[in-house]
């Protein structure tokens, strides 16, 4: 079964991180990593309730990202990892533009 996430940034520009072959990261893990990540580049919550849906994490955390993280191979595996793992889905397309996630 193919594993992959992928970000795309807009229709020119996107990164693609194969998992197949790569450690699966933990649940609980990826949840921190995530975490991690979100208060490291001062996040701002997409909702104006301040609530942060583990999606809404996911998708802020890779816009804040930019393209010099998403460049970083080895940071954009980790993320995907995370991703894949927090999401519980081996296929997930992050969508900037749009701003929504698909599996």
């Amino acid at each position: 079964m193919q594993s992959v996430v992928t970000v795309s940034l807009d229709q020119s520009q996107e990164f693609r991180f194969e998992l197949d072959g790569v450690e699966p990261m933990a649940h609980e893990e990826a949840r921190l990593w995530l975490d991690g990540e979100f208060t490291a580049m001062e996040c701002e919550p997409l909702r104006a309730s301040g609530k942060v849906l583990l999606a809404d994490k996911v998708l802020v955390v890779a816009r804040d990202a930019g393209v010099s993280r998403l460049s970083d191979r080895q940071w954009l595996g980790l993320f995907a990892r995370a991703v894949s793992a927090a999401l519980a889905r081996p296929v997930v397309r992050i969508d900037l533009q749009g701003m929504t996630i698909s599996y």
